[in-house]
Order: structure tokens, then C-alpha cells, then sequence
């Protein structure tokens, strides 16, 4: 394993869902400012850094794995499902205290470390 790989992928990974998150749900914010009046533009600006983000994530977590393509699926996978709810909570104040939403954000942890100790 190579943990220098696996970290910049993981972050790269990280940094890509949270431009997801705001390039899908900014037009569900509340209160009116930039992002929810261009959520489109919003969207159209960040698809080009979030493909290259997607890319170089996945080269960065395979080297740093293996060279095992499901283990970055669900690396890529688990670190999503950190973002979505914390990012869903914090900006639309949806909660993420419901059993199910922990039960899957425990998953996530699990999956990840499974894949990372594997």
C-alpha cells in the first residue's frame, strides 16, 4: 500500500464530493444569495473540475491500493456518503440523526477501512 497515494486520493476524493454536493443541491438552499440564483451556472462551472477531480482521485487511490479498481468504487463511495449528509444538514438542515442515516454513515467508515486494511 502506498499511504501517500491513498491520502491524496482520498482528499481528492473529498474535495470532488463536496463540489457535487454544491453543484446538485445549491439550488435547494434556503436562504436567496449567488449560488441559489446561478445554481445552473454553479454547476457548469464546477463539471469541469469535478471530471478531472473524478479522474486523478481514482488513478491516486488505485496506486495507492493495489492497483484494485472495486476498492476505489467504494473508497469513492464511502467518502460520499461523509460529505452528503454533513453537507445536507449543515446547509439545508436536513437532519442526519436518523437511524438510518447514521447506520449508513457507519457503513461508510466500515467499508472504507476495510478497504484500506484489506
Amino acid at each position: 500500500m502506498n499511504l501517500y497515494n491513498l491520502i491524496i486520493g482520498c482528499l481528492m476524493f473529498v474535495l470532488l464530493h463536496v463540489l457535487v454536493w454544491f453543484s446538485s443541491n445549491a439550488q435547494f438552499m434556503k436562504s436567496k444569495n449567488f449560488l441559489t440564483d446561478n445554481s445552473l451556472v454553479l454547476c457548469l462551472v464546477l463539471s469541469p473540475f469535478i471530471g478531472l477531480l473524478s479522474y486523478y482521485a481514482s488513478r491516486y487511490v488505485y496506486n495507492g491500493l493495489q492497483e484494485s479498481v472495486w476498492s476505489v468504487r467504494l473508497i469513492g463511495f464511502g467518502l460520499s456518503y461523509l460529505v452528503f449528509p454533513a453537507f445536507t444538514w449543515w446547509f439545508l438542515g436536513e437532519t442526519m440523526f436518523t437511524t438510518k442515516t447514521m447506520l449508513c454513515v457507519f457503513l461508510s467508515f466500515l467499508i472504507i477501512l476495510i478497504q484500506v486494511y484489506m
